[in-house]
């Protein structure tokens, strides 16, 4: 048996949810960086311009941003483009509001660089309840 790698967060809201990992050496705004019609990373030069978001689970150092994010995150849920988690580094209240109100999973911080361990293309599980992610199938393993 494969032993999992686990990575603890410190805080956590939503859902237990599982899918692909898209992890990002940058922060992330969904005012800024993102098409609310197609669900694209659109700004021009961010480092996942052209990823879809839809359904992953996106590995964010930093938010960016503010204000919007509630709206925002609100409007992509209902667009059915949304993904299932955000996990931050460190976020803000804004983002945090934004995701409780879309029923969006999030959580912040965590006990290891994240670069280090989760790769784009990994299965991971969140589970906000327990503070935990778990990676669940390494995209090459």
């Amino acid at each position: 048996m494969t032993q999992q790698t686990t990575i603890r967060v410190n805080r956590a809201f939503g859902d237990v949810v599982e899918g692909e990992a898209v992890v990002s050496e940058e922060g992330f705004s969904p005012r800024y960086d993102l098409d609310r019609w197609s669900g694209e990373i659109s700004r021009p030069g961010h480092k996942l311009e052209g990823t879809n978001i839809k359904d992953k689970i996106l590995f964010f150092p930093t938010a960016k941003g503010g204000i919007a994010a509630g709206w925002a995150f609100f409007d992509i849920k209902t667009k059915g483009i949304a993904p299932k988690a955000f996990i931050f580094g460190v976020t803000n209240p804004v983002m945090v509001q934004g995701a409780v109100f879309a029923n969006i999973t999030i959580t912040e911080g965590w006990d290891q660089p994240v670069a280090d361990v989760v790769q784009t293309g990994d299965i991971v599980r969140v589970d906000p309840a327990a503070k935990t992610i778990v990676i669940v199938k390494k995209k090459n393993g």
